[in-house]
């Protein structure tokens, strides 16, 4: 009995227009971009996937003719920051092509950048929300930066500008300070980027130095550019991290995950590089106001000893005049009690003093006898006696 068949391309044509029949239209859908390269003519050729848990579980080709693509591409960065590149989710509205040749793809009209933007936050505020349940935002707060850190593990991109800056700025500082850096090379955007940034971490803890700090250093770029610093798994290693991290990853404008779990984080390397001279600066200063306060304390003590001295000096010269005085005083007393005592004092207010002739000073009548010989002694002259008699 002779089998029934159909050929290849009936079956592809069928195929073909029971496609195109159930998706008449454009229909927007969400995949992520695994592969993406923009020809020379300028179409710009994807492949897109979707994947879960258990890996990937749906695979399509795409393209955006040239036609479409020179006004979706910039129109995409100028909103995101970004080129549409491997590792993106986006949001295309397609049209479902079958081919006999080719198979199933998809015609991409339009991708819109703001769902790019908006997944990408959701994400984010989902790891922020996570590393906070798990308590691993504030770990490298509790880390000690040294008061002067000297030996510093820079992980950056070696090509990077941001990394030049710093590196340029350390230099140029009007201080003279200097830090021994030493840099660590990692990739700073794209889907490989936590990976890289975790082995350059990994590749600092192995080197056996002793490191004061970590820097990361990247220097601003397109906001999903920068996305990978908003990784889970990079985050939560920065936050259990050994050693204090320093990040300055983005400009003004950015703010990741990455910095809210680090030790300190500054906008710009050069800022970051700003934070570490200021840290010698302010010791600088220190040191000098504290030279200054021990300079103005001895000069006071030194002046306060002399006052001290001059004082004692005062005090004792005053004491010896007094004391002199005094002494000149009671000497001019017992000069005048003398004086007073004086015999030829009394003598002149008319007063006579005998002595016998042993020059004893005869006090009374008694033991005098007639014919015994007195001397009375008076201011001008002495008077040489003999005794008569005795009453």
């Amino acid at each position: 009995m002779e089998k029934e068949y159909i050929d290849l391309f009936e079956l592809q044509s069928r195929l073909k227009q029971g496609v195109e029949s159930l998706f008449p239209k454009r229909l927007w859908i969400k995949a992520e971009v695994s592969a993406v390269k923009a020809r020379s003519g300028g179409h710009c050729y994807l492949e897109l996937s979707q994947s879960d848990s258990n890996g990937l579980v749906a695979k399509s080709s795409a393209i955006i003719w040239s036609s479409k693509y020179r006004f979706i591409a910039p129109y995409f960065e100028s909103v995101t920051g970004s080129a549409i590149q491997e590792g993106m989710v986006i949001l295309a509205e397609v049209q479902v092509n079958y081919s006999e040749l080719y198979g199933l793809s998809l015609i991409i009209n339009d991708v819109d950048p703001e769902f790019s933007l908006g997944l990408k936050e959701l994400e984010r505020q989902k790891t922020i929300e996570r590393l906070q349940k798990e308590g691993l935002i504030d770990l490298q707060k509790g880390l000690e930066l040294p008061l002067l850190p000297y030996n510093v593990a820079v992980i950056s991109a070696e090509d990077a500008a941001g990394y030049r800056d710093f590196v340029r700025h350390l230099a140029e500082n009007p201080y003279g300070f200097t830090l021994n850096c030493t840099l660590f090379p990692a990739l700073m955007q794209g889907v490989d980027c936590p990976q890289s940034i975790i082995s350059a971490l990994d590749a600092v803890l192995e080197d056996g130095a002793e490191w004061d700090a970590v820097l990361i250093l990247r220097g601003g770029g397109a906001k999903l550019d920068l996305a990978c610093f908003d990784d889970y798994e990079l985050a939560a290693v920065i936050a259990q991290y050994p050693l204090p991290v320093l990040t300055a990853i983005g400009h003004d404008q950015d703010f990741h995950v990455c910095d809210m779990v680090a030790h300190e984080f500054v906008k710009t390397p050069t800022a970051l590089a700003d934070f570490l001279l200021g840290m010698y600066e302010a010791e600088d200063e220190r040191i000098s106001s504290l030279q200054t306060r021990m300079r103005l304390a001895f000069s006071n003590k030194i002046y306060a000893a002399e006052s001290a001295l001059n004082m004692l000096q005062a005090r004792v010269k005053g004491g010896f005049v007094m004391k002199i005085a005094n002494m000149e005083a009671t000497l001019k007393v017992l000069e005048a009690r003398i004086l007073a005592a004086d015999p030829r004092r009394i003598l002149e207010r008319g007063y006579a003093l005998a002595v016998d002739g042993n020059g004893v000073v005869v006090k009374g009548v008694a033991g005098r006898e007639k014919g015994d010989k007195i001397s009375m002694m008076f201011p001008d002259g002495t008077l040489d006696c003999t005794v008569d008699s005795v009453r």
